[in-house]
């Protein structure tokens, strides 16, 4: 009964359909992968993070248009994963996005969904060599990143300890704390805070 009543609670409002299908956020930008990495970022802006990187595998549901239960934010992020807080260097992040991409051709779920920031990547390469831009996010725009220079960096926890192949977090990251409020949580309290959401794609992430 109580469970029932906590899935069955609005707590937002979409103003259209926020796709986050496999097959459609898994080979490149979707809206729900932008709701998810926005919200992430958000949350721990204030903390000094620039960026956010969250793996499309953990993202398994759309949401449709109208009225949102926390059933269905539930639905869309399954997995209990916490929001995770690290420093790397600009060379580990164009590196895990090499992983990111490194598997479209399979559909895995290590394709990145992110915030703060916007890459390019070239399908014709191969893996490890197709990131061709990455740009970040700061206070006067969009600027190149610097492969040397120190990034704050919100995911989750599964792949901070280098769940779906993201070694380089697990191995380099700085300033680790993984303990973060639980990623659906996270979800809600945002779509909340910015409702009635309307479903976007902006060109974070574009293809050569």
């Amino acid at each position: 009964g109580p469970l029932d009543e906590i899935r069955t609670k609005v707590v937002a409002q979409s103003g259209g359909l926020i796709v986050g299908e496999r097959d459609v956020c898994r080979v490149e930008e979707c809206p729900m992968g932008n709701l998810v990495a926005d919200a992430m970022l958000m949350r721990v802006k204030d903390q000094g993070m620039d960026i956010a990187i969250a793996n499309s595998g953990g993202i398994r549901a759309s949401i449709d248009e109208g009225e949102v239960t926390m059933g269905e934010v539930y639905t869309v992020l399954p997995f209990q994963n916490t929001l995770s807080t690290f420093r790397v260097r600009g060379s580990d992040v164009i590196a895990a996005l090499e992983n990111g991409v490194s598997q479209v051709e399979e559909v895995a779920g290590r394709f990145p969904q992110v915030s703060g920031m916007s890459f390019a990547w070239d399908a014709s390469k191969p893996a490890g060599e197709r990131i061709v831009e990455v740009l970040v996010e700061g206070a006067d725009g969009f600027a190149p990143i610097d492969p040397e220079a120190m990034y704050g960096l919100v995911s989750n926890d599964y792949v901070r300890k280098g769940g779906d192949g993201y070694d380089v977090f697990a191995d380099d990251a700085q300033d680790v704390y993984d303990y973060g409020p639980s990623l659906d949580l996270v979800l809600a309290a945002y779509l909340v805070e910015t409702g009635p959401y309307e479903p976007m794609t902006d060109g974070r992430i574009s293809k050569r």
